[in-house]
C-alpha cells in the first residue's frame, strides 16, 4: 500500500513539473517571437496574440498530459498483465491444491493440482459452491473462516476433503484471508495430500506398539499367571467341596478378567482408521495406565494419577494416536526408573488448553541431550531396548493436533514431560475438523 501511494505521488509530481516546464518553454519562445516579429503591433493584434498563446498552450498541455497519462496507463496495464501472468503461473503450477472462495464458499480460483487431487475440473467448479466440503462440514469451515478473518493464526490443520467420487482424502490445510479494496474478504485455501504421511505415521505407530508389546511379554505373563493359578486352585478345591456355586462364580470372574485383558491387547494391536473426533482426556489417560498395569506391577512401580480435574474435558483427536502418545510417555518414564520408583501423571485445565504432565523419579536427562530427544532414532537406552522413534512420534502427534510438548529434566532428580493440547470448542463438537 505504501509503495502504491509513493508511485501516485511521484506520478503527480512528474506531471506537474513537466507541465510547468512546457508552459515556461512556450512562454519563452512566444516572447522571442513577439519581440522579433510583433514589436510594433497595435493593442488589438497583441490581444489576439495573447489569446492565441493561451489557447495554444492549453492545447499543448492537454495533449502532453493525455499522452503522459496514456503512457503511464499502458505501463501500468502491462505491469498488471505481467503480474497476473506471474500470479496465474504460481497458481497453476503450485504443488498444493489451491482454491480461492468468498464468504459464501463460491469458488473464484481452482488450479491444476486441485483438479488432479479432487477430480473436479476448473470450468465446472469456478463460480459454483466449493465441492470438496460436504454440507455436514461447512459450518465447521465457516467457523475456521471467521477465526482467520478475525486475524487469528491458523496453523497447518489435518482434515479431510472429498473427491468427485465421494472418497475422503486426508489433507493438510492452510487457510489465509485476502481482502479487496472495499475490505471484503476472500479466502485462499491450500491443501496437500497427506495419505502417504498418514500411512507412514500409522506404520511408525505400529512399530512402536509392537516394540512396547514385546517388552510387555514378561509383565503380561506375570499378570495373567496370578488369576490362572487362582483358577487352578479353585478347580482343585471344587472337587472336594459341596459349594459349587461360589467356586464357579469365582472361576467366572477370573476368566472374565483374563478375557478382558486379552481383549485390551487385541484392541491395542489393531490399526483402526485414523479419524479425529471428540475424545475424553481423563478416560484416555486411565485407559493407558490400565493397559500398562502389568509392567507397573512387574517393576513394582508406584503410579499416581491426578487427573480428576480433566473429567468432562474433551480434545479433538484421533483415539489411536492419543493413546499412542500417552503410551510413549508412560513407557519412557517406566524405562527410566528403577524398581520401586514412582511415576506421577497429573492433568490441569487452562483457558484454551489442557496440560498433561508425566513425571518420573529416574536419573534425568543430561543437558547436552535435551535438544536431541525428539530427533528420530536418537536414544539413550541400551542397544535392543526401544527404537529411538518414541518421542519423535509423540512430538509429531502433538503438533499435528495443534499442541506443544516440552521437557524439564535434571540429572539425578527425574524428568517431566508436559503435553499441551487445545480444548475442544463447543462449536466443533458436532464432529470432525474443518
Amino acid at each position: 500500500m505504501d509503495s502504491v501511494i509513493r508511485e501516485r505521488r511521484w506520478f503527480w509530481v512528474t506531471l506537474t513539473l513537466s507541465s510547468v516546464t512546457i508552459v515556461g518553454f512556450v512562454f519563452a519562445i512566444w516572447e522571442l517571437i513577439e519581440a522579433h516579429f510583433f514589436r510594433d503591433a497595435d493593442y488589438l493584434t497583441l490581444h489576439y496574440l495573447y489569446i492565441t498563446r493561451g489557447i495554444g498552450t492549453a492545447l499543448l498541455l492537454a495533449g502532453w498530459a493525455a499522452w503522459f497519462v496514456m503512457r503511464e496507463r499502458r505501463d501500468t496495464e502491462e505491469q498488471l498483465r505481467r503480474s497476473r501472468e506471474h500470479y496465474r503461473g504460481l497458481l497453476e503450477f503450485a504443488p498444493g491444491a489451491v482454491a480461492v472462495y468468498d464468504s459464501n464458499l463460491s469458488v473464484r480460483e481452482w488450479n491444476v493440482a486441485a483438479e488432479h487431487l479432487y477430480g473436479f475440473d476448473k470450468m465446472s467448479t469456478v463460480g459454483g459452491t466449493l465441492p470438496t466440503v460436504p454440507e455436514s462440514k461447512r459450518d465447521e469451515l465457516r467457523h475456521l473462516m471467521q477465526e482467520v478473518a478475525a486475524g487469528r493464526a491458523a496453523p497447518d490443520l489435518e482434515t479431510e476433503r472429498f473427491t468427485s467420487a465421494g472418497v475422503a482424502v486426508p489433507v493438510q490445510l492452510n487457510l489465509s484471508v485476502i481482502r479487496d479494496d472495499t475490505g471484503r474478504p476472500s479466502f485462499l485455501e491450500v491443501t496437500y495430500d497427506i495419505r502417504e504421511r498418514v500411512r507412514l505415521r500409522q506404520t511408525l505407530l505400529s512399530v512402536e506398539k509392537l516394540t512396547t508389546m514385546g517388552q510387555m511379554a514378561s509383565g503380561t505373563a506375570h499378570h495373567l499367571n496370578t488369576p490362572l493359578a487362582t483358577m487352578l486352585m479353585r478347580i482343585r478345591t471344587a472337587r472336594n467341596s459341596a459349594n459349587f456355586r461360589e467356586d464357579l462364580n469365582e472361576l467366572e470372574n477370573s476368566v472374565r478378567f483374563c478375557q478382558h485383558f486379552v481383549r485390551r491387547l487385541l484392541d491395542f494391536s489393531r490399526r483402526p482408521e485414523s479419524r479425529k473426533q471428540p475424545e475424553p482426556v481423563g478416560a484416555a489417560i486411565q485407559s493407558v495406565i490400565s493397559f500398562l498395569r502389568p509392567q507397573f506391577l512387574a517393576k513394582r512401580t508406584n503410579v499416581v494419577a491426578e487427573v480428576d480435574s480433566l473429567n468432562g474435558t474433551h480434545v479433538l483427536a484421533d483415539r489411536n494416536e492419543l493413546e499412542a502418545l500417552l503410551l510413549i510417555l508412560l513407557s519412557n518414564a517406566l524405562d527410566a526408573i528403577v524398581s520401586d520408583g514412582e511415576i506421577r501423571v497429573s492433568g490441569s485445565r487452562h483457558d484454551e488448553s489442557v496440560h498433561i504432565a508425566v513425571a518420573d523419579t529416574g536419573p534425568g536427562i543430561p543437558e547436552a541431550n535435551l535438544a536431541r530427544i525428539f530427533e528420530p532414532f536418537f536414544t539413550t537406552k541400551p542397544v535392543g531396548i526401544g527404537t529411538g522413534l518414541g518421542l519423535a512420534i509423540a512430538n509429531n502427534i502433538v503438533h499435528e493436533h495443534g499442541g506443544a510438548i516440552r521437557v524439564q529434566s535434571a540429572v539425578g532428580r527425574g524428568t517431566t514431560m508436559t503435553v499441551e493440547l487445545p480444548i475442544l470448542r463447543q462449536t466443533a463438537a458436532a464432529g470432525g475438523t474443518a
